[in-house]
């Protein structure tokens, strides 16, 4: 959930950082207000967005010890809203989110790998609907002082988390494919 007190994705995201308690030196609190996970998918051809609106992460991360970053996003899947009336009802059913039984979703990473200036990738697991399958998410990290800006676009195969299931199953009507768009601002936690 967004929460006060602190965060696609989504990846993440929604991009998308989780924090380590014991680290207070390394923990950064996500500044809800300037952050968003994203998505865009297609529905009978013609693109369409939409955003979770509560969404919450821990992070921890030292800039000299990239490896031993950790992130734990979670993202509250009743939260979305595409700004289609009939689109927004139908997401949160069984046939889609099921939110019913599966109120999140939640990612999970340990260690960043840098392969560029600014640019990272990670490793983790995204859970969905009971699912849970290994993400690559590759991400844009600025850090300016105690804020941090993490930038991420990855794209995910819908039917691998058995989101849109009867007439939505196999993409006719709405792609399989949705791009996860995470911007995550966060703050130095102080010690």
């Amino acid at each position: 959930m967004k929460r006060v007190k602190c965060i696609f994705s989504m990846p993440v995201i929604f991009l998308l950082l989780a924090a380590t308690p014991a680290v207070a030196a390394d923990g950064w609190a996500l500044v809800p207000r300037e952050s968003s996970i994203s998505f865009t998918g297609t529905q009978t051809g013609e693109p369409f967005s939409g955003v979770f609106n509560r969404f919450d992460a821990d992070i921890s991360y030292d800039p000299a010890n990239p490896a031993d970053a950790h992130v734990r996003a979670e993202i509250d899947l009743a939260s979305v809203s595409t700004g289609d009336a009939q689109r927004d009802t139908a997401l949160p059913t069984e046939d889609w989110f099921f939110v019913s039984s599966f109120p999140q979703a939640a990612f999970e990473a340990v260690g960043f790998q840098a392969f560029g200036e600014n640019r990272f990738t990670t490793a983790g697991e995204l859970s969905l609907r009971g699912l849970k399958k290994p993400i690559a998410l590759p991400f844009e990290l600025k850090i300016e002082g105690n804020r941090a800006t993490m930038i991420a676009t990855v794209t995910l195969n819908r039917a691998d988390f058995g989101v849109g299931s009867g007439p939505w199953a196999d993409g006719k009507w709405v792609g399989l494919d949705v791009a996860v768009i995470l911007n995550i601002v966060a703050e130095r936690k102080m010690p």
